[in-house]
C-alpha cells in the first residue's frame, strides 16, 4: 500500500493545519499496511475519520494519518433488539439511514452526524440526553482494535477490560478502531415532541433544566452579548421521540459555504443583530412536532459552515463546572465575555448528570457545559479564552480535549489525572499533535 503527502488537512475549526502523510484502507485486514505506510519516516501515525474534531486531536502534524472513512459498511444489525456492528469508518449519517427506518436511533449523538462511529467512541461524545443516559460509551458493547504491538484485540467490558475502557475516550491513541458494536434505542417516530421557551436570566435557565429533568433531550442557547439585567437570557429546547409516526430518514444535500468567508464577517454586531432575532423569533416560543433531523443536527443543513469564520478560522472552548459552583462561575463567565465584546456566534448551555463513562478520560461529569465559537483573532482571543480557563480551573471543572486546540497543559494534566495511565497503554506508534503537545511539554 503507498501514501500520499497531502499538505492541505486541517482541524474543523481551521486554526490547525500541516502536512500529513496519509493511508487509506479499504478493508480491516489494510489497516496494518496503512499504518505502516503512513508512518514511513516520521514514525507515528494517527486514525483519522471525518476531521470534525474542532483542535488538534485529530492531526498529528509532520506524521502520518490512516484515512479511515473507507471502512463504512454494516456488519451486522438485529433489528429485533437494535443491536449494530458496524465498521469504526461509518458514520453516524449512515447509521441513521440504516437504523431509523427500521425504528431504531442512536442511544447518544453529538450535534452533527457527520463523525464515525470511531471517533464518536474515541472521544465519548455526548449529546442533549447526557443527564438521561450518559456518554456514548455507556451504550458500546464491544469492538476491535489493531495495535502495532499485538495485532488484532477483541474488547469489551469483560475481555480486556482495562484497554476497554481506556479507549473510550482514548483520543484514538489505544489502537486504531476497526468496528464498534453498540446498543441502538427504540423509536415509534422519526419526529420530536419539542418545547422551546425564552428564559430572560441565568437564574431562568437553571430553573427551566430543574423542571425539565424528565425529559431525555434538553439544551439551551445563550445570547453571550446580552449584559445587565438581560445577562445570560437565551432559549432553553426540550424534547423527546415522539409517539407515533412515520419512519423517515433525513434528507441530505443542502447549500454549503463555497469559499472562506471575509474574517470581518462574524463580529459584534453582525452576531448581536443575530441574537436579537434569534430570541425574538416565533420559533423560540414554540411546542410542537419537529423531524429529528432539524433538532438534533441544525448545523448540518449547512455544509462547511466553519468556512464562515475565514481563513485564519476559530477556536472553539467547552468548559465544564461542577454543580456546587455553576451558578456564579457560568454568570462569571458571560460576564467576561460580554465585556470583552468578542461575539460567539454559537453558544451552548446544558446540565450534564452523574453518570459515570466507562471511560476514564471522558469530559462529562455532573455540573454545567459551555460550548463557544470564537472567530480567531489572534492574541487578543487566546488572552479571553485564557480568562475564561482560570474560571473554570478555580471551580475544579475542565475542558473538552476534542473542542479545545490550545488547552492548557498544566489545565489538562489537572482535569484528567487518569491520562498517564492513557500514556501507559497507548499503541507506541500512534500519536496526535494534541497528545505531543500534552505529554512532551514541560
Amino acid at each position: 500500500m503507498t501514501a500520499r503527502d497531502d499538505d492541505r488537512l486541517l482541524s474543523w475549526g481551521r486554526v490547525h493545519r500541516g502536512r500529513h502523510r496519509v493511508a487509506g484502507p479499504a478493508w480491516p485486514q489494510d489497516v496494518a499496511f496503512a499504518a505502516a505506510a503512513s508512518s514511513e519516516g516520521a514514525g507515528t501515525t494517527l486514525a483519522r475519520g471525518l476531521g470534525r474534531s474542532y483542535g488538534d486531536t485529530c492531526l498529528n502534524i509532520g506524521g502520518g494519518l490512516v484515512a479511515m472513512t473507507g471502512l463504512d459498511r454494516a456488519i451486522a444489525f438485529d433489528r429485533t433488539s437494535g443491536i449494530l456492528r458496524a465498521d469504526a469508518g461509518m458514520s453516524l449519517d449512515a447509521v441513521l439511514r440504516l437504523a431509523v427506518p427500521a425504528g431504531w436511533f442512536l442511544p447518544v449523538t453529538p450535534g452533527t452526524k457527520f463523525v464515525t462511529l470511531g471517533g464518536a467512541v474515541a472521544n465519548d461524545v455526548h449529546g442533549k440526553n447526557h443527564h438521561a443516559v450518559g456518554c456514548i460509551g455507556r451504550h458500546v458493547r464491544r469492538f476491535a482494535i489493531w495495535r502495532s504491538d499485538r495485532g488484532v484485540v477483541e474488547c469489551g467490558p469483560d475481555t480486556e477490560t482495562e484497554l476497554f475502557k481506556a479507549t473510550i475516550g482514548g483520543l484514538g491513541l489505544t489502537g486504531i478502531l476497526l468496528w464498534v458494536e453498540i446498543s441502538l434505542i427504540r423509536i415509534a417516530s422519526s419526529s420530536m415532541t419539542v418545547e422551546n421557551e425564552r428564559f430572560d436570566t441565568l437564574d431562568g435557565f437553571f430553573r427551566l433544566a430543574e423542571a425539565s429533568a424528565d425529559w431525555p433531550y434538553t439544551v439551551a442557547w445563550v445570547d453571550t452579548l446580552s449584559t445587565g439585567d438581560r445577562l445570560g437570557r437565551g432559549v432553553f429546547s426540550r424534547g423527546r421521540h415522539a409517539d407515533a409516526g412515520s419512519l423517515e430518514a433525513h434528507g441530505s444535500g443542502g447549500p454549503a459555504v463555497p469559499v472562506d468567508a471575509p474574517g470581518v464577517l462574524l463580529n459584534r454586531w453582525t452576531v448581536g443583530a443575530f441574537n436579537r432575532l434569534y430570541y425574538a423569533k416565533p420559533g423560540s416560543a414554540y411546542r410542537g412536532a419537529q423531524h429529528y433531523d432539524g433538532f438534533f443536527y441544525p448545523l448540518d443543513r449547512l455544509g462547511n459552515w466553519n468556512r464562515l469564520y475565514g481563513r485564519r478560522g476559530f477556536y472553539q472552548w467547552q468548559g465544564l463546572v461542577p454543580p456546587s459552583a455553576a451558578k456564579p462561575a457560568v454568570h462569571a463567565l458571560l460576564d467576561r465575555i460580554a465585556r470583552s465584546g468578542e461575539a460567539s456566534f454559537l453558544a451552548v448551555l446544558k446540565n450534564f448528570g452523574d453518570m459515570a463513562s466507562p471511560g476514564p478520560m471522558s469530559f462529562p461529569m455532573a455540573g454545567t457545559t459551555l460550548a463557544l465559537d470564537f472567530p480567531n483573532r489572534g492574541d487578543r482571543t487566546l488572552a479571553l479564552l485564557g480568562d475564561l480557563d482560570q474560571i473554570v480551573a478555580e471551580t475544579g471543572g475542565r475542558l473538552y480535549p476534542a473542542k479545545d486546540g490550545r488547552l492548557p497543559v498544566a489545565m489538562f494534566r489537572s482535569g484528567y489525572p487518569a491520562w498517564t495511565d492513557l500514556e501507559r497503554l497507548r499503541d507506541p506508534m500512534l500519536m496526535s499533535s494534541f497528545w505531543r503537545r500534552m505529554t512532551q511539554s514541560e
